[in-house]
């Protein structure tokens, strides 16, 4: 329909059509979508503005500022902001509602579903339960490593024992220190000796951590690869420990070797065992997956890994301390057996018998 042309518009209208210029009308098609965007925004921003305030509150002060009405209100709010997200997105309504809804919902996660604990709560709950936990839940790759912890050292005694040139191939020079075969006895037991000074065995500490929590971490990460990395490194390092075994025990100095080495071996040895039976945890959860994805399976193996490995990193530096001081400074196989069979015990203990109730068991 032509404007009039008694009026100002149609009489602009008018001139601008005599040189092509009139007013654009919009297509019909942006103009509906136009309209179902403010239809779809005016249905729903009552309740995105409530859940935006209680928001609010919580952000600032927690759950001591918003009322019952609203905290009952607040899941409800909350699936009805991601809902009316999925919509948007579907129907690529206006760039400024999407927005603020993806805003929106993701700060209504944190505080649906974000964590709750600070630092000191989660120090509290690992201690307390959730890291005997995490490794009670791997409790059949803790004995499968087990097994092929204590193959490794059968394979690398009967290896030495056929042939000393084994020795050689399984015990690195760095590490041998004289203890080598065809060594006198006395040679042997001065290896094994308290120390005459305490004097850089603060140094000797952090460098005994860096060599076991590389060797654990090592054993963890590789897990990855269904496990076989993870008990292939698990058996080396036991056929090494086999063939001092060996070495001592040809000199008759079995006993005392086992009591210089149980000082800070029944920590490490137990890290080293818990970090592979995480590595193996994640592969074998890889392997066989059951009814998850290879993804979701790995994921959550991999948490309950991670807990077990923070805890492995924490025995490494006990290791490390018990290494440098109790083992280079105590006199004695009698006392060096004691303080490695406490910690033996207390690792035991700590693992297997202590089993608190979980938090949310409880309520």
């Amino acid at each position: 329909m032509s404007a009039p042309l008694t009026t100002a518009a149609g009489v602009k209208h008018r001139i601008g059509s005599w040189f092509g210029r009139g007013e654009i009308e919009a297509p019909a098609d942006i103009e509906s979508a136009a309209l179902r965007s403010d239809r779809f925004r005016l249905e729903r921003e009552g309740d995105w503005r409530r859940l935006e305030d209680i928001v609010v509150a919580m952000e600032k002060g927690g759950t001591r500022r918003i009322t019952d009405e609203d905290l009952l209100a607040l899941p409800t709010l909350y699936r009805t902001a991601a809902s009316s997200l999925s919509v948007a997105r579907e129907t690529t309504l206006d760039a400024a509602t999407l927005t603020y809804l993806e805003s929106l919902v993701q700060r209504a996660w944190f505080q649906v579903y974000g964590p709750r604990k600070g630092l000191f709560g989660w120090l509290r709950e690992f201690f307390l339960g959730g890291w005997s936990r995490a490794v009670r839940e791997i409790w059949l790759d803790v004995c499968i490593a087990l097994f092929v912890m204590v193959a490794g050292a059968l394979v690398g005694w009967l290896l030495v024992l056929q042939n000393t040139d084994w020795y050689y191939r399984l015990v690195p020079t760095n590490l041998s220190d004289g203890r080598v075969p065809g060594a006198s006895r006395d040679v042997l037991l001065e290896t094994i000796e308290v120390e005459n000074e305490t004097a850089g065995l603060s140094v000797f500490a952090a460098y005994l951590f860096s060599i076991n929590a590389g060797v654990c971490i090592l054993a963890f990460a590789l897990g990855f690869a269904f496990g076989i990395p993870s008990l292939l490194l698990l058996i080396h390092n036991m056929a090494m420990l086999g063939a001092m075994v060996w070495l001592f025990a040809s000199a008759g100095l079995g006993w005392e070797f086992g009591a210089w080495l149980s000082v800070h071996g029944t920590t490490e040895l137990f890290g080293i065992l818990l970090s592979g039976a995480a590595g193996l945890h994640i592969g074998r959860s890889m392997a066989f997956p059951g009814e998850r994805s290879i993804l979701d399976a790995a994921s959550e193996s991999g948490r309950r890994g991670a807990v077990v490995m923070v805890g492995v990193v924490l025995m490494m530096v006990v290791a490390a301390m018990l290494e440098a001081f109790p083992r280079q400074l105590v006199e004695g196989a009698a006392s060096r057996y004691l303080i490695g069979g406490a910690f033996l015990l207390f690792w035991i203990a700590y693992f297997f018998v202590y089993q608190p109730q979980r938090a949310e068991d409880g309520q």
